[in-house]
C-alpha cells in the first residue's frame, strides 16, 4: 500500500511538473485572461475587447437593478452568502456577450479582492479571513462592466466577524 501511495506522489510530482513546463512553453501564466484574444472570448471578437472597468450607467427608474445581501453562518461550517436581486436576472448563459438590460452575473469580493463571478442567489464559502471582513456583491451586465444607476454602484456590502467560527 506505500509504494502505491509512494508511485503515486512520485506521479504526481512529475505531472505537475510537465504540466508547468508545458503551460510555460505556450505562453501561458497565472494572470487573468488576455482582452485581446478573441479564443479567450469564445471567439467573440466584438467581446474580446471588453473592459471590466466600463461601468454601464442606467436610469433610476422602476426598472433599475438593485442588490441585498445576506451572511448566514452555516451549521457545518463557513458561511453562507445570500443574493437578492430585483429587477435582475442571473443569465450565465450569456456570459461575455453583449449587454440586455436586466441580466448578467455577479461579482463577489471578500475584503476588496475578487472573489469570482456568482450566477445564483447563493454561494457557501467554506471560511473567510480572521477579524472583521466585508463580503461586497455587485452586479455586472453580460460584458462583464458594473452596473450603476445614475453614477451609483448597483452592489451591496455586508461586515462579519467570523471569528472562532470552526471553518
Amino acid at each position: 500500500m506505500s509504494r502505491s501511495l509512494a508511485l503515486f506522489a512520485i506521479g504526481l510530482v512529475f505531472g505537475g511538473g510537465a504540466g508547468f513546463v508545458i503551460a510555460a512553453s505556450s505562453g501561458s501564466t497565472f494572470e487573468s485572461h488576455d482582452h485581446t484574444d478573441p479564443a479567450q472570448h469564445g471567439g467573440n471578437m466584438e467581446m474580446a475587447a471588453h473592459d471590466h472597468s466600463a461601468a454601464t450607467n442606467l436610469p433610476a427608474d422602476s426598472d433599475a437593478p438593485s442588490v441585498a445581501i445576506q451572511m448566514i453562518k452555516d451549521p457545518m461550517a463557513g458561511w453562507n452568502l445570500r443574493v437578492t436581486p430585483q429587477n435582475f436576472r442571473f443569465a450565465p448563459e450569456n456570459a461575455s456577450t453583449a449587454d440586455v438590460p436586466g441580466e448578467g452575473h455577479a461579482h463577489v469580493y471578500i475584503n476588496g479582492e475578487k472573489l469570482g463571478r456568482l450566477y445564483a442567489n447563493w454561494l457557501h464559502l467554506p471560511s473567510l479571513p480572521d477579524g472583521d471582513v466585508e463580503v461586497k456583491v455587485s452586479l455586472n451586465g453580460n460584458s462583464h462592466s458594473p452596473l450603476v444607476v445614475e453614477g451609483v454602484p448597483v452592489e451591496a456590502k455586508v461586515t462579519v466577524q467570523p471569528d472562532g467560527d470552526d471553518s
